[in-house]
């Protein structure tokens, strides 16, 4: 895996296929990983979007790229970036099993990426939040058993992760299955919620719960969890993280959930991102040991 190095030391690997489907398009990541010589704990970045858009390489609008790639780098912490199947290529639990895919092949190749395969945290935002959360409270033994782990890319190997940072993501499907959506001037957008579930309504109620984080999170003792979410989001309501953080706690696991007063989503109406990208890093570099 040919690596590019920059004058600061950091190794980019940049647009490597993780896994592969007749028919679909490949799965992409990049791996970006601070100088030094020792094995460091990563990150694994998931992208929102509704599940219906966006890509490994853009944080929303509201985070700067550098700010992100330069937190978590300068935390001593790799940055993995994961693209995964959009909901109008194939519906869910397609999302998650491309998030448990990107985990098998970090930790398959971990010595290539100077990375500790034990160490590995999942931080999402949105669409991305609601995979993270799934990633860290699903696992072969639980009630979906090796259903929600799929067979992309590297076989074998756990999936388990060590900690997880949700910013703004969907916690219970269901409930937001009529939620009116904020409009959106000349765009087309499809319903997000439905078109993840594959657009049957027959099947709604099954596959809601299906793919709903909260279904998990009194299983096993879960990782620790931070949830971030503005109190004025108009896409996913607050309480959707209030729901997630009670079922956590409930579950006897470490959870904090931080109001961010009157954002809306992606934080918008937040006059200095930085502080709530900082805190999540150092979240995840107190619980992976950075």
């Amino acid at each position: 895996m040919p690596a590019v190095l920059t004058e600061d030391g950091v190794r980019h690997f940049d647009g490597i296929t993780y896994a592969t489907t007749p028919g679909y398009r490949p799965r992409l990541l990049d791996v970006h990983v601070p100088a030094g010589d020792e094995p460091v704990p990563a990150v694994i970045w998931i992208h929102g979007g509704g599940w219906l858009e966006g890509d490994r390489r853009y944080p929303p609008p509201t985070v700067p790229v550098e700010l992100l790639h330069r937190s978590v780098l300068r935390a001593g912490m790799a940055l993995v970036c994961i693209d995964y199947r959009h909901s109008l290529e194939a519906p869910f639990p397609a999302q998650l099993h491309d998030v448990k895919a990107a985990i098998r092949y970090v930790r398959q190749f971990a010595d290539a990426f100077r990375i500790d395969p034990e160490r590995l945290g999942v931080w999402g935002e949105s669409a991305g939040g609601h995979l993270a959360a799934l990633a860290g409270l699903t696992r072969p033994d639980g009630p979906a058993g090796q259903e929600l782990e799929g067979t992309e890319g590297v076989r074998g190997g756990h999936t388990g992760v060590q900690a997880v940072v949700d910013w703004y993501g969907v916690s219970e499907i269901a409930s937001l299955l009529g939620h009116p959506l904020p409009q959106m001037p000349g765009a087309e957008f499809p319903d997000p919620f439905t078109t993840l579930l594959g657009g049957t309504p027959d099947r709604h109620p099954e596959l809601a719960r299906t793919a709903s984080p909260v279904t998990y999170a009194a299983g096993a003792k879960p990782p620790p969890f931070l949830l971030v979410h503005g109190t004025g989001d108009q896409l996913v309501p607050y309480s959707q993280s209030e729901l997630l953080a009670e079922a956590l706690k409930g579950a006897g696991g470490e959870v904090t959930l931080e109001r961010v007063e009157g954002a809306d989503h992606i934080f918008l109406g937040v006059a200095d991102i930085t502080p709530i990208v900082t805190g999540s890093v150092a979240f995840l570099a107190r619980h992976l040991g950075a």
